[in-house]
């Protein structure tokens, strides 16, 4: 397996300045505020603000400095008929729904998109394949590399641009355990600068074992461990560098579920004829083709309890307004603790005790910084993290490689 890289030689020899920047996916303040995590060596913390959705929308933010209205990642479908890649599933509603809609026809489609039609190697058919055809899929490319991101350009087209050695380590390619191993070796072992290193394995423990604090202690023991290996090795090599461990949101306990894709059922409305949802696990985003389909399921979700509409002022505000409605014509968003009890990216056999995706305002939500000394600019939200590598990796100061 090729390791993503860049080892551009730069023109004029100068000392190696060293910044390692470690993403641990779902680590939440809530989570780290009462645990010893690398506290004599990460002496900087505190909680950040996430974006409002997912990582498919919170990474891209932290790695561009953006929001997603602006930089255009947010969910990972979005509402395209015109240029869906899926044109050629147009032809399924001809066949019976139990027969199209179906776990192996979800697969064989997945392998499909990944392999015959570029849609990049995480992709996943998680609307109904009779649907598909309205849909486009965000993720193309791999966001931890060059023009990855479409909107704008992210660190790592910085990193290139200014011929800044480095790597980037995900679980596209590896392990938790593999990253921090390799991660420590090329510190050793290139002329790499820059260190971007993801781990992902605490968010699936999260959603699984919240209820079970052991869990939580052992991972993060595992982990404080390896990475106290990485920062020492880090300093050894360069006495200044710079160190970090951030996330991209945190977890929420789950208390209650509820099945509003039944609600909206026994309403009547069909899709794709009177209106088209996607229900995410703490969020249902709705477009509509049919005025009474819309006053209809408005009023019955303006009845729940278990959530809420956001207006567009508040999607405008949290950064993910898009005038375009691509993302959403109307936006359902659950309260805290509340998850759907089925939605298109799980059945109802799955019960996790731990869940993301709320309200940016929620404790719960709260995403971690932790340095080993403090920023120069103040950090706010997780956009600003960007700022922080920019500057870590002496992007700021960096001429261009002729």
């Amino acid at each position: 397996m090729t390791i993503p890289r860049n080892d551009t030689v730069l023109t004029k020899i100068r000392n190696r300045r060293i910044s390692v920047c470690v993403l641990i996916d779902a680590l939440g303040w809530k989570i780290l505020q009462d645990q010893h995590f690398l506290n004599d060596v990460l002496v900087f913390r505190k909680p950040l603000k996430t974006v409002l959705g997912f990582s498919s929308g919170a990474i891209p933010s932290l790695l561009t400095g953006h929001s997603p209205s602006q930089h255009g990642h947010w969910n990972l479908f979005y509402y395209d008929p015109a240029k869906s890649p899926f044109a050629w599933l147009r032809g399924l509603h001809h066949f019976p729904d139990k027969l199209v809609n179906h776990r192996v026809s979800q697969k064989l489609i997945k392998e499909a998109g990944r392999h015959l039609f570029h849609m990049g190697p995480q992709f996943e058919c998680y609307v109904k394949p009779t649907l598909m055809p309205f849909f486009n899929w965000v993720e193309r490319r791999c966001i931890y590399e060059p023009a990855g991101i479409s909107g704008s350009p992210s660190i790592f087209d910085r990193l290139v641009e200014c011929g800044i050695p480095y790597r980037v380590y995900s679980y596209h390619h590896w392990n938790d355990q593999e990253i921090l191993e390799l991660a420590k070796n090329d510190l050793e072992h290139s002329n790499a600068e820059f260190f971007f290193v993801y781990l992902c394995e605490l968010d699936r423990e999260l959603h699984t074992f919240w209820t079970h604090p052991e869990r939580l202690e052992s991972i993060l023991a595992e982990y404080e461990s390896k990475l106290r290996s990485l920062c020492e090795t880090a300093l050894r090599l360069d006495r200044n560098a710079s160190i970090a461990v951030f996330s991209d949101h945190g977890m929420a306990p789950v208390t209650d579920r509820y099945d509003l894709m039944k609600e909206v059922d026994a309403l009547g409305w069909k899709m794709p004829d009177d209106y088209l949802v996607v229900y995410d696990s703490t969020m249902a985003r709705f477009w509509f083709f049919n005025q009474e389909a819309r006053t209809n399921i408005h009023a019955r979700l303006k009845r729940q309890t278990c959530g809420r509409i956001l207006s567009d002022a508040e999607l405008q505000e949290l950064g993910v307004y898009f005038p375009d409605q691509r993302y959403g014509e109307t936006i359902f968003l659950l309260h805290s603790g509340y998850m759907f009890f089925r939605s298109d990216f799980h059945s109802g056999n799955w019960l996790p005790t731990g869940m993301h995706g709320y309200h940016p305002d929620d404790p719960y939500s709260d995403a971690v910084f932790l340095s080993n000394r403090p920023p120069v600019s103040p950090l706010k939200t997780i956009r600003d993290i960007y700022d922080y590598m920019e500057r870590a990796a002496g992007l700021r100061a960096a001429q261009l490689v002729p």
